[in-house]
């Protein structure tokens, strides 16, 4: 299914590599860019927009340098896939703020049908405000109710490249983080594409 909303106009990327869905809630048979998925009934705005990733490569390399994927940050969630895309284990970072605490919790409500037997691993800094460390906690039981098995490690990663190079080492298949490192994440994608450290298993859910 082709991208006809002005939604596409805000991305950097062809229209053709982008796909919308309209499920508040993606069914468990949900695959990314497939026309088989079945069709919600259409909201305000897309609850998702699928990019796929390798099209997205070969697009970044066309220039002689990275571009961001979106001329301006917008609301609506983007998942960046493989061909193979998968749910087995995921790599949810949270650092602290409302907005990466909101992150996740769209992410389990969103993929929910599609995570019930996933490995969760989220990552988060080593020093948390006592203030948040009731929502903290409140995250890691909403992950774990959602997923067949969560751990919890802190590790003070800075850049999208140490969550990224910790997500291929250790065989993640999607990475939930936010926004902000989207034009990051392409410079990395850039560099690294085809390299020696590379993963044909991990995606990228990114979302503001």
């Amino acid at each position: 299914m082709e991208v006809k909303s002005d939604y596409v106009a805000q991305f950097e990327l062809p229209e053709e590599i982008l796909n919308e869905s309209y499920c508040s809630v993606l069914e468990s048979t949900f695959k990314p860019g497939s026309n088989r998925n079945k069709d919600c009934q259409h909201g305000d705005e897309p609850s998702l927009i699928t990019v796929d990733l390798y099209k997205t490569l070969d697009w970044l390399h066309g220039h002689s340098l990275p571009k961001p994927l979106e001329k301006e940050v917008c609301q609506i969630p983007v998942l960046l896939h493989v061909k193979d895309f998968s749910t087995e284990h995921l790599l949810l970072h949270y650092d602290g703020t409302q907005q990466s605490s909101m992150v996740i919790k769209n992410f389990i409500k969103l993929f929910g049908n599609l995570i019930t037997k996933s490995r969760a691993t989220i990552i988060s800094p080593s020093f948390i405000p006592k203030s948040k460390i009731k929502e903290e906690q409140e995250i890691i039981q909403l992950v774990s109710k959602a997923t067949h098995e969560t751990s919890f490690i802190k590790f003070n990663f800075l850049r999208i490249g140490d969550f990224w190079s910790y997500a291929v080492k250790r065989n993640c298949t999607l990475l939930v983080t936010t926004k902000n490192y989207q034009a990051d994440l392409a410079k990395v994608l850039f560099h690294f594409y085809k390299g020696e450290i590379w993963s044909d298993r991990l995606s990228f859910y990114l979302t503001v």
